[in-house]
């Protein structure tokens, strides 16, 4: 009878652990969210990936097909973020320069924030223009190609498709806007003369387009209407940076032929943190590329896209779980291949390092409040995601942070891919699933 008893007990002790074990917090999450994806019609259209992580836990609460790679589209500004944090974490370098002499030679170093119509970077450009010596530029330290890695060509005229080089001047980008008598503006001035009539378009509504391989920029001859302001991105190369640095500065600029020592002083333009809040918020490109040259000149590599992105996988990407491709620093490529939980493991690493809630999601796109994220969820001061979409033809997704409503702090990357319905679609069914788990759990 004892025995018997005994069995019993141990049968229910057993089971009641079991039972526990089976319905913990993050158990009920698994199969809840588990659910939804199986409910939902519409994801069962094309590619998703998914991964909710706990960091408390250290655990996968749920995944889809995480380990898959997908296209990650501006989700790749995430990595730049990363790469940044570890290697520029205070401030953007600007200018290298010697003294020799009556000269001063400077070289640059990809600073993205140099007179930019945002940022504003002036400290750089104060130093050129208060110097009393000769100034000289030296370039050749930019050793890729004006366009990243698997970029789409005819996108040359769109303003997210600024071309790359190691001293970027406003933008790379000339603003067509309009005057007060509704005139057409050119900002910077000094492309005015590039700019002609197209007697020949059949264009009904006025835009800019400029000639692939040169600075010549026309337009149709119908009328500017007067919200016209349009950033179509300039063609770079030596004379035109000189030109237009020359004129800005009011002073001459030459150009000389010379390596830069390595005991060339740095002129930091402005703090790392403002540089990475325009990047993410509005999901800037140039920023993005122009930020890996600035990281380069940090550790001494050659101004190079694909040789820093190898520099920071081999320094601080080693822990990830899948091997990334990784080719641009925006996510403008195709060429781009993230798995979720690679995406998932990226944002732990950001939240340990910034080790600031507050300052990492005052820096991030917030769901219906700033950045790209803000009409993608509905108009709130307190919202409860915060992470970065990333949109190409067929692809969007998101990734980020989502707060529940008890106050968790979970990781996630959506990745939706290759999907012949409107984004919109995508998007909300994406902004539905997050907003069940930040309401449920």
């Amino acid at each position: 009878m004892e025995k018997t008893s005994l069995k019993l007990f141990t049968y229910l002790l057993f089971f009641f652990v079991a039972c526990q074990l089976a319905c913990t917090p993050n158990r009920i999450i698994s199969r809840k969210v588990k659910k939804e994806f199986q409910h939902s019609e519409l994801i069962k259209k094309y590619q998703v990936g998914f991964a909710l992580y706990d960091m408390d836990k250290k655990e996968l609460l749920f995944q889809k097909d995480a380990d898959k790679y997908f296209t990650p589209a501006s989700n790749t500004k995430l990595y730049t973020f990363y790469a940044g944090l570890k290697m520029a974490p205070d401030s953007i370098p600007s200018l290298r320069y010697v003294e020799r002499g009556d000269s001063l030679i400077f070289w640059g170093t990809g600073d993205p924030s140099f007179l930019h119509s945002q940022l504003k970077g002036t400290k750089a450009y104060n130093f050129l223009k208060n110097s009393s010596k000769k100034l000289f530029f030296a370039p050749g330290r930019y050793t890729g190609n004006f366009y990243g890695n698997g970029w789409q060509w005819d996108d040359y005229n769109e303003y997210y498709q600024a071309e790359i080089n190691e001293l970027p001047l406003m933008d790379n980008m000339v603003l067509v806007s309009t005057t007060t008598n509704g005139q057409i503006k050119i900002t910077p001035e000094i492309f005015a003369s590039c700019f002609a009539v197209d007697s020949a378009s059949q264009a009904k509504a006025f835009k800019v387009t400029r000639d692939f391989n040169s600075n010549h920029f026309t337009y149709p001859k119908v009328p500017i209407t007067t919200k016209t302001a349009q950033q179509v991105p300039f063609k770079v190369n030596t004379a035109t940076t000189v030109n237009l640095l020359a004129d800005t500065l009011n002073k001459y600029v030459g150009v000389i032929n010379l390596k830069m020592p390595a005991n060339a002083k740095t002129i930091y333009n402005v703090k790392s943190d403002s540089v990475f809040k325009q990047m993410l918020q509005p999901s800037d490109n140039f920023i993005a590329e122009q930020l890996l040259l600035t990281y380069a000149d940090r550790v001494g590599e050659e101004l190079n896209t694909a040789k820093i992105i190898a520099y920071i996988d081999q320094h601080y990407l080693t822990s990830l779980p899948d091997k990334p491709k990784w080719v641009d620093g925006s996510g403008l490529s195709r060429g781009n291949l993230f798995t979720p939980r690679d995406m998932v493991k990226l944002l732990e690493l950001i939240y340990t390092e910034v080790n600031n809630k507050e300052k990492l999601f005052g820096l991030l796109p917030a769901g219906g409040k700033t950045g790209t994220l803000k009409n993608a969820y509905p108009k709130t001061d307190n919202p409860f995601v915060f992470g970065k979409t990333g949109s190409l033809s067929n692809n969007h997704n998101q990734s980020g942070y989502v707060v529940t409503k008890k106050g968790r702090v979970l990781i996630f990357s959506f990745m939706n891919n290759n999907f012949v319905q409107p984004t919109s679609e995508v998007r909300n069914e994406m902004v539905r699933l997050m907003t069940y788990i930040h309401e449920n759990f």
